[in-house]
């Protein structure tokens, strides 16, 4: 579904730069009332104005008129869930600093702001629902809630994320075989290809002790479980042979791989400069490269960087 990327992409970049400009405005003269008015308007405006532009240019040409369910959950090895849970995650965290930023209080913060990325998800799940070849998922569903309140139940508990979902990609090398759906350019490969995907749990055990400790290193260094699969030209099976430049049969075993390295929570970091303390928040849902053991049927593989 090309075009929800690309309105998904624009979304986060815009929830990107929104966060970049509060973090810079954290101490300017603009009162509540008015950043009220700027956070309201710009949401407003980006939110229903994206969802008008899918229905028109995208689901109008699938309406089936009926509403329908579709079980999707065996695709893709359950990569596109973790997708879900990932974008909620982010939309989640970046509406969240948005309304404190906007003076609104810790409560309505998360139960306002933490939701709003979830109900704008919701209403595309229910455009899904009345389209020709898709379905209201409940698998999707889940997954969008899971990545909401992931962040919003740290934020209430803790005051902070001390288990952060993040991201990296690599090429895979297949999306050739496959363009239309994987992508025919690395900014849609990036989007579309969940073979050069990988999703991290990143955290620091040292977090959770009252008695936290004063070494920086020891605090900004994270551990972190990841999550990618592999060997994937179609969501539930592999629907035509490849074959190399040499006429061969290439043969491609769908596996999910599991991870284990290390990661720095860029938030951690110490700093008196206004920009890079930005950019740090604003980086943090990319997975840093580093030392990784990789684990699947495959077998144990060590990668000196894993991107």
């Amino acid at each position: 579904m090309f075009s929800i990327f690309v309105v998904l992409k624009k979304i986060l970049t815009y929830l990107f730069c929104l966060n970049v400009f509060l973090s810079n405005s954290q101490h300017d003269s603009i009162n509540f009332k008015s950043r009220k008015i700027i956070l309201s308007t710009s949401s407003a405006l980006v939110t229903t104005g994206s969802l008008f532009y899918l229905n028109k240019a995208w689901y109008q040409n699938y309406n089936t008129g009926k509403f329908h369910f579709f079980n999707d959950n065996k695709a893709w090895l359950q990569m596109d869930k973790v997708g879900h849970v990932y974008t909620n995650y982010q939309l989640s965290k970046y509406m969240m600093q948005s309304f404190e930023w906007a003076g609104f209080n810790k409560k309505q913060s998360l139960l306002i702001g933490g939701n709003i990325g979830l109900a704008y998800m919701t209403c595309i799940e229910i455009m899904d629902g009345y389209s020709d070849g898709w379905g209201f998922s409940w698998g999707d569903m889940i997954s969008n809630t899971a990545g909401t309140y992931l962040c919003i139940g740290q934020q209430h508990f803790f005051n902070e994320q001390k288990i952060w979902f993040k991201f990296s990609f690599s090429q895979s090398g297949l999306a050739q075989y496959n363009p239309n759906l994987l992508g025919n350019s690395l900014p849609l490969e990036i989007l579309k290809d969940y073979n050069g995907q990988t999703y991290w749990l990143s955290f620091n055990p040292l977090s959770f002790k009252t008695n936290k400790p004063k070494n920086q290193i020891l605090n900004m260094l994270n551990l972190s479980l990841g999550y990618s699969a592999y060997g994937m030209i179609g969501g539930n099976y592999n629907q035509f042979l490849i074959q190399n430049n040499n006429g061969n049969v290439l043969k491609l075993n769908r596996e999910r791989r599991f991870y284990l390295s290390l990661d720095i929570d860029l938030t951690k970091i110490k700093t008196k400069h206004k920009v890079l303390k930005t950019l740090f928040s604003a980086f943090n849902c990319v997975k840093i490269p580093f030392p990784t053991l990789q684990f699947a049927k495959s077998g144990i593989r060590f990668y000196p960087l894993y991107f």
